[in-house]
C-alpha cells in the first residue's frame, strides 16, 4: 500500500517541496511503464514511513513532468536524487536494495 507520506511532485510544487525544503529530499524519478520503478516503489513507501520528519521522500513522474526530468538530466529511470538545501548532493540510477538507500539517507 502506498504511503501517504510520499510527496507527489509536479512542476507547480517542485520549488516549494524540494528546493525550499528545510529537510533533505529524496526524489524518485519514475514512470508508470517502468518495471524497475515498480520494483522499488514499496521500498520508497517504507523509507517515507521510516524517515518521516528526518528526510522528505518524493516521487516525480517523468512522463507528466518532462521539463523537470530534462532539467536534472534524467536519462534512465528509476533515478533517485538526494537534494539538500535545493542542490543535488547524491544520485543513484537503477533499482537499488533498501539497505543501500537507508545508508544514503542516514548519511544525509
Amino acid at each position: 500500500m502506498a504511503s501517504d507520506k510520499v510527496v507527489h511532485l509536479t512542476a507547480d510544487n517542485f520549488e516549494e517541496e524540494v528546493e525550499n525544503s528545510s529537510l533533505p529530499v529524496l526524489v524518485d524519478f519514475w514512470a508508470v511503464w517502468c518495471g524497475p520503478c515498480k520494483m522499488i516503489a514499496p521500498i520508497i513507501d517504507q523509507l517515507a514511513d521510516e524517515f518521516d520528519g528526518k528526510v522528505k521522500i518524493a516521487k516525480l513522474n517523468v512522463d507528466e513532468n518532462r521539463e523537470l526530468a530534462m532539467r536534472f538530466k534524467v536519462m534512465s529511470i528509476p533515478t533517485l536524487m538526494l537534494f539538500k538545501n535545493g542542490e543535488v548532493v547524491n544520485q543513484l540510477v537503477g533499482a537499488r536494495p533498501k539497505a543501500e538507500l537507508v545508508k544514503l539517507l542516514e548519511n544525509a
